[in-house]
């Protein structure tokens, strides 16, 4: 490894360092919630009556409740393994496509 590879990955290592540690240092005591609660705090301040839901996710009537974080967390990462496998999949498609119908564009022309 050259010494101008060595300094490349150094400063990228030092890169990836600053990424993962400044938002933790720059979101300390920050307060996160979900848009559904945002909606409701902004109905009730806009009618001036508290926001009642009008049906209940399917997924809290099977689990006779809130969904528990973990498993909540675990939906959400195999729901986007699955869309990006599907991406994944048609630009794989559109590349092979591409390639094999240069391929016989060679072959007719030569």
């Amino acid at each position: 490894m050259s010494k101008r590879d060595r300094a490349l990955l150094a400063a990228l290592l030092v890169l990836c360092a600053v990424l993962v540690v400044a938002p933790v240092l720059t979101l300390r005591g920050a307060e996160f919630g979900g848009s559904d609660d945002a909606g409701s705090e902004k109905v009730s301040e806009i009618t001036g009556e508290a926001y009642e839901p009008w049906a209940t996710p399917v997924a809290e009537r099977l689990f006779d409740g809130e969904i528990p974080g973990e498993l909540e967390s675990l939906l959400f990462c195999v729901q986007t393994g699955v869309g990006v496998g599907v991406i994944a999949f048609f630009l794989g498609r559109f590349v092979e496509r591409k390639k094999q119908q240069r391929l016989r564009d060679e072959d007719r022309d030569g």
